[in-house]
């Protein structure tokens, strides 16, 4: 790592900032802060959603899952797409139709204040668990080039600094800035992904490809693993990963809020089903790298073989060992870009509108909302750098919680959503009972129970899952909650004879009987 690459990575740290800031102009209202007043473009909302659903973790171990495996990642792909499809019909058009500055208000409109509370203070802790380990991970990479350059920096240092970045353009330039800066740092990874792969490209053998066809590298489709434990078998893949994209696109405000900017209900499906097709590109990108990265190394294990402290280093070790200088620099401010993507904005919104104008107990104006948007900017900026500064490596417990967190919350959270639609006699006693039941389950199913790799069920055990014994596949999780929200909600809503008059927002709802 050489001064050039450093010089490089400092000037995006200090220029995406800036440049968001510049971006996202004078904010004059709190909608304009929170959803920009509707101005952002489809296609820039588009690239947006996607590099806020791609992490530092995402573009470091997706080249390793075709690395170690095949293409069978890109099944989670096509079942997004999918899952988007139906979001954009189904509950964009009430959010964007509705005036809603939140997601979370259509559960408040529906059900009542209650329900919109709970949702809202769930998202707010499981964004703070992800994104917290989410930016203590972006830290990882970046002591690791600091380190090749002789440079020794504390992770509390890095994630400061990484920290700042965000909050300057969130603080000044809003949804806008956010978006924006977004979009292009989605450019940036992957234009250091395409450079990976012209640099690759030169130094593979003849027939590099065919043997990596043979290999069954480019496979998509796994019909062999069980769907049960298999997460990127055909069903399991499709299909779960479709509902899954329904929760995290439908029901978590951190997309919602950038679908929400757009112009009007047709530019937000757009972006929205755009956003699929692009994902299912960048993810084929990154496997094409794995692959290629497989016959660079020779599919040398990348622990034992090569000598690195975990799989997952595989990318970022050829980026800074293989990779010429300055296309060194520009490449890992790529990886940083995949990091940078502020949930900051999305944290505030809700807490504003869900929760503190709630407590309040009557409506903001628009000063008061801008006000109250940058506050709680600047404190959810200050509990992530907290919660990120302590930890020392990512195989803490509570790392690994805090990554697989939504999958207890987002059956609840989606569950919720359609209850309200589906089901006219649904309470709101019905859906939070369902909701907090759901959560319950899906911890018991995440934890307790055990899978020998072919599906055969082989009972509870709160033990660690192995080879031999596995947990059900993740893409599930979000199906199951969501089906545990509608059978609680829907069995309790058969006590009511009529259906249920719509609360309006932030007033508890009624409950005849």
């Amino acid at each position: 790592m050489r001064a050039l690459d450093l010089a490089i990575i400092a000037v995006f740290l200090v220029g995406m900032p800036l440049l968001g800031v510049w971006i996202g102009g004078r904010q004059r209202s709190g909608n304009d802060y929170f959803v920009g007043e509707g101005r952002i473009s489809w296609w820039v909302a588009c690239l947006s959603v996607v590099s806020a659903e791609t992490s530092t973790l995402t573009v470091l171990s997706v080249p390793t899952v075709a690395y170690l495996g095949a293409s069978t990642y890109l099944t989670l792909a096509i079942g997004y797409i999918l899952g988007r499809i139906v979001v954009s019909f189904v509950l964009l058009p009430r959010y964007v139709a509705g005036n809603m500055t939140t997601a979370y208000n259509f559960l408040g409109k529906r059900f009542g204040a209650g329900l919109q509370g709970t949702a809202s203070v769930t998202f707010l802790l499981t964004r703070l668990l992800a994104d917290g380990v989410r930016l203590f991970a972006t830290a990882i990479p970046v002591k690791v080039v600091l380190a090749a350059y002789g440079l020794d920096a504390s992770y509390f240092a890095i994630v400061v600094v990484l920290g700042i970045a965000m909050v300057v353009y969130t603080f000044f330039g809003g949804v806008r800035a956010v978006i924006w800066v977004d979009a292009i740092q989605m450019l940036w990874y992957v234009l250091g992904g395409a450079a990976v792969i012209a640099v690759l490209a030169g130094k593979l053998p003849d027939g590099w490809f065919t043997a990596a066809l043979d290999a069954g590298k480019f496979q998509v489709l796994d019909f062999a693993s069980s769907p049960v434990t298999g997460p990127y078998a055909a069903l399991t893949g499709v299909l779960g990963g479709a509902v899954l994209s329904m929760a995290s696109h439908g029901a978590d405000q951190l997309i919602v809020q950038r679908l929400m900017a757009c112009n009007d209900v047709r530019a937000s499906q757009k972006a929205l089903i755009a956003s699929g097709v692009v994902v299912f590109l960048q993810f084929a990108l990154f496997l094409f790298i794995g692959t290629m990265l497989w016959s660079f190394y020779r599919g040398a294990d990348p622990v034992t073989g090569l000598g690195l402290g975990t799989n997952d280093e595989l990318f970022a070790h050829f980026v800074v060992s293989e990779l010429p200088s300055g296309l060194s620099g520009f490449v890992i401010a790529g990886i940083l870009a995949a990091a940078l993507s502020s949930s900051l904005g999305a944290l505030a919104s809700s807490t504003v509108t869900d929760v503190y104008q709630k407590l309040v107990r009557r409506p903001l104006s628009d000063a008061e909302l801008l006000k109250q948007g940058r506050i709680w900017t600047v404190v959810w900026a200050g509990a992530l750098i907290v919660f990120a500064s302590m930890f020392t490596t990512t195989k803490n417990p509570i790392v690994e919680t805090a990554l697989a967190i939504t999958g207890y919350t987002y059956g609840a959270l989606l569950g919720a959503f359609f209850l309200g639609l589906w089901l006219r006699k649904a309470r709101q006693v019905d859906a939070i009972t369902g909701f907090v039941a759901s959560v319950a389950v899906m911890a018991f199913v995440i934890l307790g129970l055990k899978f020998a790799p072919d599906g055969t069920f082989l009972g509870v055990d709160f033990a660690k899952a192995t080879a031999d014994s596995k947990a059900l596949a993740f893409p599930w999780y979000t199906p199951l909650g969501a089906l545990v929200v509608l059978l609680v909600g829907g069995l309790l809503s058969l006590r009511h004879k009529d259906p249920a008059p719509a609360a309006e927002e932030g007033e508890p709802a009624p409950e005849p009987a």
